[in-house]
């Protein structure tokens, strides 16, 4: 139940955001976009450190000074493996009219509901991730600290739900289409989650490289994506403020519940 429930409440995050669009009739100010996507970074990092990295080391504690291996590499492939999707996918980023990824005849929103879907994937993966450790019992990761987990990146899921329907609504899209697009985006967490559960339970010793690749995989989209959005033009200081209180708010999520 728990793990039902572990790897749904990131979709219902992205679902509650995804339906402001029915509650505000203009397109989303740039102020609150900047700090939305600041405390988004800001969870996704938090989260990658304490949730994924640090118990990937921690698996491997009796290793000495080779306990890192396993989290170096994995980070690794895990920036590596979002690279790779970001070059062979045709996808178009929010406020830019560039797509990029190999040439296409996609449609301006099926590229935006790629590079969300791109997004999304890492997180469900972390979700996954987590609870696959806390079901072995590696790592010191509980039920609760995975449960951590998943409520923070369904708190996130919601602003960056609404950042990706109202942008779809502005541009022309009816209501239920931007809910529906800003909603289905968020579907492929919880199949990213269960396939990296099913993975772990088949290959418990790559544990470890599964966690840090999860990570890796989150601070390519950080990096990459929400950072440099959140940091350009004016009122970048917004993001700075959300990224520090959505780190925080991880941080103690994490700890409290773990």
């Amino acid at each position: 139940m728990a793990l039902l429930l572990g790897l749904l409440f990131p979709l219902l995050g992205t679902m509650l955001g995804s339906a402001f669009v029915f509650l505000m009739k203009d397109q989303m100010s740039a102020r609150l976009q900047k700090s939305l996507l600041g405390f988004a970074s800001g969870v996704m990092m938090a989260a990658s450190v304490w949730s994924l990295l640090i118990p990937a080391m921690e698996m491997n504690a009796c290793k000495g000074a080779w306990s890192v291996l396993p989290a170096a590499l994995g980070f690794l492939l895990g920036i590596a493996f979002l690279l790779a999707i970001d070059e062979l996918t045709p996808h178009l980023h929010l406020g830019t009219d560039k797509p990029e990824g190999p040439r296409s005849h996609l449609s301006r929103t099926a590229m935006l509901a790629l590079a969300v879907t791109i997004h999304n994937l890492p997180e469900g993966m972390a979700v996954g991730v987590v609870f696959a450790g806390a079901e072995e019992g590696f790592g010191g990761i509980s039920i609760a600290s995975a449960l951590a987990v998943s409520i923070g990146i369904a708190i996130q899921n919601v602003p960056e739900g609404a950042i990706i329907s109202m942008p779809m609504r502005a541009a022309g899209n009816s209501r239920w289409r931007s809910f529906l697009i800003g909603s289905l985006s968020g579907v492929v967490e919880p199949i990213g989650g269960l396939a990296i559960v099913f993975l772990a339970s088949l290959m418990t010793p790559a544990l470890p490289y599964l966690l840090a690749f999860a990570a890796g995989a989150m601070v390519y989209v950080v990096v990459e994506e929400l950072i440099p959005e959140a940091s350009e033009g004016h009122h970048s200081n917004l993001g700075t403020i959300g990224f520090a209180i959505g780190f925080v708010l991880m941080m103690v999520l994490d700890v409290v519940l773990g």
